[in-house]
């Protein structure tokens, strides 16, 4: 009898540690994550000219994992890191891979308007563009979702080639509902086609495919991000092609970091996150950081060392700021 109550003691034992050390539950840890320079990630083709910065551009992010009741614990002791529940990093009724997908499509939507803000000052574009329409986005609940992705190139639309957007848009516009669109379209590298009906969505009493267009830049765009997703990184992102792309040095040899999103017209919109992206910030020597506007008074109380906290609210006042602390 003494026996069995010690192997039942000792399965219940090994089951107590498997369960704390290995079975994961509805919870996450989230704290600072990857910072990671800008510069190395943007690629100009088309023999256009790039002028390197001395210093680095930094674009901050937040980590998270899913815990087991030891990691649990550890976080809880961690004061960098925060316990929180599933539905506050995936809303309810989305899956996991659905939120993942949407997350890398908003991060390929702002590499795209990062370059819009960026070539609109610098190359008068969109008057001056390359072939082709590019997609910006596309709408959630429409023909296009799944099927088209933010920085497609569209060359052709049944058999018609394209040359700008409001090509793309015409031929679109002009195609009876329900009766299927051949695109082709050029993504990584790679051509193919893809099908795609027009109906009602979105709330549009006509029907639609779902995307909004723009036109291709004028020369060859590409920005990498890895696993990197949601938009958060616009801001860092349009500052780096800048910095590439004009004479001068934004950086002065400083390392800056900073988040918020980015607009076509330049805006920069707060993000979630930003304690733990100070803090990221600070791992890596910045002395300076760029805050959106709105997320200001989140930081409020926060010290941040010898690193320079600077508010900003569009593009322009981030460029202001740079070039004038540079001296």
């Amino acid at each position: 009898m003494k026996r069995i109550l010690k192997i039942a003691a000792a399965v219940l034992g090994l089951a107590f540690v498997f369960g704390v050390g290995f079975v994961r539950l509805p919870y996450y840890a989230v704290g600072p994550g990857p910072a990671d320079e800008v510069i190395p990630l943007i690629h100009v083709g088309g023999g256009q000219q790039t002028f390197p910065p001395s210093g680095k551009l930094i674009m901050t992010t937040v980590s998270f994992y899913q815990v087991t009741g030891l990691q649990a614990l550890q976080a809880w002791l961690d004061p960098n890191l925060a316990i929180v529940a599933d539905e506050v990093l995936y809303p309810p009724g989305l899956d996991h891979a659905t939120e993942e997908q949407r997350a890398r499509s908003q991060m390929d939507q702002s590499k795209i308007d990062a370059a819009i803000v960026v070539l609109t000052k610098l190359e008068g574009y969109p008057k001056t563009h390359g072939a082709g329409a590019l997609i910006e986005q596309t709408f959630p609940g429409c023909p296009a979702e799944g099927e088209l992705f933010s920085g497609d190139l569209i060359l052709a639309i049944d058999g018609e080639p394209v040359d700008s957007r409001d090509e793309a848009s015409d031929l679109i516009g002009e195609a009876p509902a329900r009766e299927p669109l051949d695109f082709r379209v050029r993504a990584a590298g790679e051509t193919h086609d893809v099908e795609v009906a027009k109906r009602r969505c979105g709330g549009s009493e006509d029907p639609l495919v779902g995307v909004s267009l723009i036109d291709n830049f004028p020369f060859p765009i590409e920005i990498s991000s890895g696993n990197v997703g949601g938009p958060s990184a616009g801001l860092m992102l349009s500052l780096g092609l800048f910095d590439l792309l004009t004479p001068g040095d934004l950086t002065a040899g400083r390392t800056i970091a900073g988040t918020g999103t980015i607009g076509p017209d330049g805006k920069v919109g707060s993000i979630g996150g930003i304690t733990d992206k100070v803090v990221a910030a600070e791992r890596v020597g910045a002395t300076v950081f760029l805050v959106p506007a709105k997320n200001m008074t989140d930081l409020d109380g926060i010290d941040t060392g010898d690193m320079r906290l600077v508010r900003v609210g569009t593009f322009d006042d981030a460029v202001d700021a740079l070039r004038r602390t540079a001296s």
